[in-house]
């Protein structure tokens, strides 16, 4: 999994979570869970009645004499996390990958498309099938008009990696070129080699 996945997913579970406790709150004080049910709430428990109000009479007073910065600085920070919240938002609709690529340089509203996922799977496929190559993962992005490759390879203990390098640019990232029409797919590859448990000796 990618950092950028992975900070994504984990927002949306912190996200989640808080909506989550925040719906079962308000719906255990809206139902009058705690009454009809005989549940003791922990001491200062907010919201556990129907008449119950997140802040009081007094809370409010409390706070609006802290001073006349107090208001607009919460506004202020409500609204700068609204603002990060659109802005990740938009980021995630924003495509990362080009979905579909012309093949043969034809153009794609004309010639066939190759679907990106299609063309990754491919090189995945071929490059796992190299000499010292244990494990490969292939991703496609960029636009449509200019796809980039990201190439992760396991390596065997044997696998040499200028050896692999030649193979994977002769082999299937030339196959990807001409299929997109390319004169040459522009790559990172990650190279690692793959762990093994030792053997253990009898």
């Amino acid at each position: 999994m990618t950092p950028r996945p992975a900070l994504n997913r984990s927002l949306l579970a912190l996200a989640g979570l808080v909506l989550l406790g925040g719906g079962l709150l308000i719906l255990f004080a809206g139902l009058d869970i705690y009454r009809r049910h005989d549940l003791a709430p922990f001491a200062g428990w907010p919201l556990t009645t129907p008449n119950d109000v997140l802040l009081g009479s007094a809370d409010r007073a409390r706070w609006s004499s802290q001073g006349w910065w107090w208001w607009p600085a919460v506004i202020a920070v409500l609204v700068l996390v609204a603002l990060l919240a659109l802005w990740w938002l938009l980021t995630q609709l924003r495509r990362r990958h080009p979905g579909a690529l012309p093949v043969g340089g034809t153009s794609p509203r004309e010639g066939v498309e190759l679907a990106d996922r299609a063309l990754s799977d491919a090189i995945t496929a071929e490059a796992g099938a190299l000499p010292g190559v244990e494990e490969a993962a292939v991703r496609i992005t960029g636009g449509p008009a200019q796809p980039r490759a990201r190439v992760m390879l396991a390596l065997t203990p044997q696998g040499e990696p200028g050896v692999v390098l030649d193979a994977l640019c002769s082999g299937p990232l030339r196959t990807a070129s001409r299929s997109t029409g390319s004169p040459l797919l522009p790559t990172e590859v990650r190279l690692q080699v793959a762990h093994h448990k030792p053997h253990r000796a009898q």
